[in-house]
């Protein structure tokens, strides 16, 4: 069976070195499972560097994935939920990637 695989990186804190409450990455799984039916989020973390507007970030950041039929208008929801997440988050961006999947 194919399918498409969302994965969103979600900061452990705030651009201002704040740490993030973690309700609000519960109410992202809770959204996520509410919309397809299922998400995997993996709790360890990852560490991410990246430059914006001459300035360096460092992130400790969450990985949520989500496998999901490749149908259309789930495109447009991953990039309607991106700005979801900059603001709930409070972040420049919010990195999220799609690929197809072979599920056996």
């Amino acid at each position: 069976m194919r399918r498409r695989r969302y994965e969103m990186l979600l900061p452990l804190r705030y651009n201002d070195g704040r740490p993030i409450d973690e309700e609000l990455f519960e109410q992202t799984r809770e959204e996520l499972v509410a919309q397809f039916g299922g998400v995997c989020f993996q709790p360890s973390v990852l560490r991410g560097v990246w430059v914006h507007a001459g300035s360096r970030y460092e992130d400790e950041l969450r990985r949520l994935t989500v496998d999901v039929e490749d149908a259309p208008g789930v495109q447009q929801f991953f990039a309607d939920y991106k700005a979801t997440l900059r603001e709930r988050f409070q972040q420049i961006e919010i990195y999220i990637v799609s690929y197809l999947v072979d599920i056996v």
